[in-house]
Order: C-alpha cells, then sequence, then structure tokens
C-alpha cells in the first residue's frame, strides 16, 4: 500500500474556532474538493472540547502532501490561521496498512 495519511490537530484562541473554519474554507475546501489525489478528507470540530479541529488527510501516495503545501496561497493560509490558532498545530503522519471502502482504490 503507498497511500500516506496525516493526521492534524488545530487548537484556536477560545471563541475562534468558527474564524478558523471561514479561512480554510477560503482557501483549502475548493482545492482539496478536486484533488485527486487525495481520496479522503475529513474536517471537524472536537465534540469535547469547543476550540480543538481535527483533520484527516489521505494522500495517493507519499508525495501527495508536499503539493498541498506548495500551493500558492498555503503560505496565506498559515498565516491568517495562525493569528487565530492558541499554538503550533499537532502534526502525526502515519502509513495505512488497511482501510474499508478506500483500499483498492
Amino acid at each position: 500500500m503507498t497511500k500516506s495519511a496525516l493526521f492534524v490537530r488545530h487548537t484556536a484562541k477560545p471563541g475562534k474556532r468558527e474564524e478558523v473554519q471561514k479561512v480554510w474554507e477560503k482557501y483549502v475546501r475548493d482545492y482539496v474538493a478536486g484533488n485527486t489525489q487525495q481520496p479522503a478528507y475529513f474536517y471537524c470540530f472536537d465534540d469535547k472540547d469547543p476550540d480543538v479541529i481535527v483533520v484527516f488527510q489521505l494522500y495517493a501516495d507519499q508525495t501527495s502532501g508536499r503539493d498541498f503545501t506548495q500551493q500558492p496561497w498555503y503560505a496565506d493560509y498559515e498565516q491568517e490561521t495562525a493569528a487565530l490558532l492558541a499554538g503550533p498545530s499537532e502534526f502525526r503522519s502515519a502509513t495505512p496498512q488497511w482501510m474499508k471502502g478506500l483500499a483498492n482504490e
């Protein structure tokens, strides 16, 4: 299996989670929707913490994630979200060993 997964945890400043989402919608949503190299992407609000956003991204291969961060809008996205976050985001990359539904793509 050559796919690559990324788990991201953002903690917004108190009461700023929806503003972070608006910045994500402005820069990222349309790109991800049309990106065939990301067969799965979940942008989620944590149910137990009103300031936390959890994102799961599945990439077609190990190099597709670099394309995401090299988009011309990415630096602006990072700058705008950084002003709304309580601290650095946590990133965890993983190599899927088994998947339901997407295993044969």
